[in-house]
């Protein structure tokens, strides 16, 4: 398993449409993907904004390339995400998952 981490920092004014975002387009449209396992949204008060860490679950690199393209570690920023942000990581990370939630 694989877990793909992506960083942003949103618009204090923009952080709760963001996570509607993430609920009602993005989660929906990762579901559909073959190979994924789930999702968490992380956040905290950061400077002028709010930040996020979006942790997503895969089973593979593979998978993740499915979702991502040819260059897995590419962040996937739909416009309309971008024009909430202050600022977003350009690459996303990639870890393997050692221990699950369930295992620990």
């Amino acid at each position: 398993m694989v877990a793909r981490l992506w960083r942003a920092l949103a618009r204090a004014d923009q952080a709760q449409e963001y996570i509607r975002h993430l609920r009602t387009e993005t989660f929906p449209a990762v579901r559909k993907i073959p190979g994924f396992i789930d999702a968490s949204i992380l956040s905290r008060p950061l400077g002028p904004g709010i930040e996020f860490l979006i942790v997503t679950r895969w089973d593979s690199m593979e998978a993740i390339a499915r979702f991502a393209g040819a260059d897995p570690e590419v962040a996937v920023v739909p416009a309309k995400a971008a024009a909430m942000m202050i600022e977003y990581d350009a690459r996303a990370r990639h870890f393997e998952v050692i221990v699950a939630p369930a295992g620990i």
